[in-house]
């Protein structure tokens, strides 16, 4: 199980502590454990959508919000805010966008990026809490860290050496593509049918073109544009799902 802990020491904020640096292949192998790590922030959120229940609309949506960010450390919205300056500031060159990337400060453009996928997030929370449908909480996370999983395995990780190209040299692949076949199972089981297929119909098309798009400007993916990825694939499906 020591990949699984690994998956959830990487991409949550949790009390998680491994006595050491873990060999690549077992870094490699925690990519496997992404879609679980979703589904059991999609629990958590579905669990507190429940605790909040007759707290006024308004404050529901924020506590959620907040939680979901919390639970990631903000790991994911730094990648996006990093991946929105460079490719304003990249003027379409490669090395200009990935130097950009590197740099911890935040531009305008980060900035106006960040209060947009929030407020988006936050407003489609708000319909979802009016319509009941605390499903959603559980399969967007889910679809999220699945989406990550497979970008790694369609997409070439451009930057030599650190924790990244560990994970990219070492996934085992097959089993890879069979988790994500679970994942999608999962998702329609989870949501039904209907708006299981039409969640995962929404993120491959978000993710096939966000991967075009890195592929274009990058020749492969970052783990800035990966975070970039979850997050306007999350906020994608939780608008989408909102508007069925």
């Amino acid at each position: 199980m020591l990949p699984f802990w690994i998956a959830l020491q990487f991409l949550s904020s949790l009390p998680i502590r491994l006595p050491g640096m873990p060999a690549p292949q077992e870094l490699g192998r925690s990519l496997l454990f992404y879609p679980l790590v979703g589904l059991l922030f999609g629990a958590l959120l579905w669990a507190l959508n429940g605790l909040l229940a007759g707290t006024p609309l308004l404050l529901h949506a924020a506590l959620l919000l907040t939680a979901w960010v919390l639970l990631s450390g903000a790991l994911h919205l730094d990648g996006l805010a990093d991946s929105a300056d460079a490719w304003l500031g990249g003027f379409g060159d490669r090395e200009r966008t990935l130097t950009i990337m590197k740099d911890p400060r935040s531009g305008p453009i980060a900035v106006v990026t960040l209060v947009l996928v929030l407020l988006l997030k936050f407003a489609a929370l708000l319909a979802l809490i009016e319509q009941g449908q605390g499903v959603v909480l559980v399969v967007v996370p889910l679809i999220g860290r699945a989406a990550l999983l497979g970008l790694f395995l369609t997409t070439p990780y451009v930057r030599a050496g650190g924790l990244g190209q560990a994970l990219a040299d070492h996934l085992p692949r097959k089993a890879g593509w069979q988790v994500l076949a679970v994942s999608a199972l999962g998702c329609v089981l989870i949501a039904g049918v209907f708006k299981g297929l039409v969640a995962l119909a929404l993120a491959a098309v978000v993710f096939v073109w966000l991967r075009q798009v890195m592929v274009r400007r990058l020749g492969g993916t970052t783990g800035d544009t990966a975070g970039a990825l979850l997050e306007l694939l999350e906020m994608t499906l939780l608008v989408g799902l909102t508007l069925l």
